[in-house]
């Protein structure tokens, strides 16, 4: 009992001190990578106590509606510092204390007691993960998204209408979630109970958005997102930093999106292929994942890398490319090591490889990726190339699920 009390007090307080050093990082590293906590999560939720102003609601946005409810949490949570340090810091300070609290609940519901081998070492992933990723995994709203994910996806094995429901909710926040639903349904794992959950409350939640007078604002985050250009970080990016490194290509900052994206000829075709090709993408491997479970795939070893597949082919194809998309593929492996650890060893290296690259990309060397230099724009291919060597893998792990039922969680 001693060596297991142990084992688990070090496991918190590696999570505890991973994101103080990770929330530090983001107050010294170049390239402001607080600036969207500040610069756009603050000034929303500032708007929509002070003035009324409801982004999602009085007017279209790019996040779906629940985004804002983290945002208003953190000012909440920014009060006691505000007095003292100001608002942009109080405020800074606020959201990396929700992001913390948000993480400990759903490192709990991953390790519990730390009695689980494998549980304790999808505790150790997501710890090098967070440190490997760096500010980006705390300073954005995806962060919000990543527990609830482990969490949700965890309690598919036990209570599939409870997993179903808060990965729902997670996908009200953040559009990616909803691949771990969509990999459940098609896994078969209790899939009328999980697609019935996932309804019921989109439905209570598109309720309530139409009663505070969503209207036509209900869906505005899917016309934004096709209204984008070709960011730069896009995987369909990398040939045309080449150009811009040769001089036959440029980069341009969109003031409407608030990012940095491809000017030059052929780049608004590819930018348009994109997202019928993503349909493909995620068709193909659903398609493949249902074949699988109807084959008898165990659903707790095809789950995992199923929803590994859907979230890399989902970042492979988009044409955004933000640095916090990584952050997406750290629920997909912690689940795989708690469902199958074997087979999820070369997935756990690729993503911490990923997540790795990402950071010395953003923020180390982001100032000199806009202005094309050669080092960042070697490093952003390469992290490229490893994510659509991430795809294969993950597909080719789902062809490959043995049939029979898996080891309980």
């Amino acid at each position: 009992m001693t060596r297991k009390s142990g084992r688990t007090a070090l496991l918190w307080g590696a999570f505890l001190a991973a994101h103080a050093v990770v929330a530090w990082l983001g107050w010294v590293l170049p390239a402001q990578p607080m600036g969207d906590v500040v610069l756009v999560y603050q000034p929303w939720s500032s708007a929509a106590l002070d003035s009324g102003a409801v982004v999602g609601i009085t007017e279209s946005w790019v996040y779906p509606q629940l985004a804002l409810v983290p945002m208003l949490l953190a000012q909440l949570l920014a009060v006691p510092f505000t007095g003292a340090l100001g608002p942009q810091a109080g405020y800074l300070i606020g959201w990396a204390l929700l992001v913390t609290l948000c993480d400990l609940l759903g490192f709990a519901a991953l390790v519990g007691r730390g009695g689980n081998r494998r549980r304790r070492m999808a505790a150790w992933f997501w710890i090098g993960a967070l440190l490997l990723l760096g500010p980006i995994a705390m300073y954005r709203i995806d962060a919000v998204t990543v527990p609830v994910v482990i969490a949700g996806g965890l309690w598919l094995a036990q209570r599939p209408r409870v997993g179903a429901a808060l990965l729902t909710i997670g996908a009200w926040v953040k559009i990616w979630p909803g691949a771990v639903v969509v990999a459940a349904i098609a896994a078969g794992r209790r899939s009328w109970q999980v697609l019935l959950s996932a309804a019921s409350v989109t439905i209570v939640i598109i309720g309530v958005l139409l009663m505070l007078g969503a209207g036509g604002n209900l869906l505005g985050f899917l016309g934004m997102q096709t209204g984008r250009g070709l960011q730069i970080e896009a995987v369909g990016a990398t040939p045309f930093l080449w150009l811009v490194l040769g001089g036959a290509a440029r980069i341009e900052y969109s003031y409407e999106i608030l990012t940095f994206q491809i000017a030059a000829p052929g780049a608004d075709v590819v930018s348009a292929l994109l997202t019928p090709l993503m349909v493909l993408v995620v068709a193909g491997i659903l398609i493949v994942g249902v074949v699988r479970a109807c084959g008898g795939a165990a659903w707790q070893r095809l789950l995992p890398p199923l929803t590994l597949a859907l979230v890399t082919g989902l970042m492979v194809t988009n044409k955004v490319g933000s640095p916090q998309f990584h952050t997406w593929l750290i629920p997909p492996v912690i689940l795989w090591i708690v469902f199958d650890r074997v087979r999820s060893r070369t997935a756990a290296l690729l993503v911490l490889a990923l997540c790795a690259l990402t950071f010395t990309i953003y923020p180390l060397t982001y100032d000199q990726l806009l202005r094309a230099e050669a080092l960042p724009v070697l490093l952003l291919t390469a992290r490229n190339l490893l994510l659509v060597v991430l795809l294969v893998h993950a597909v080719r792990a789902v062809v490959r699920v043995p049939r029979g039922s898996a080891t309980p969680t």
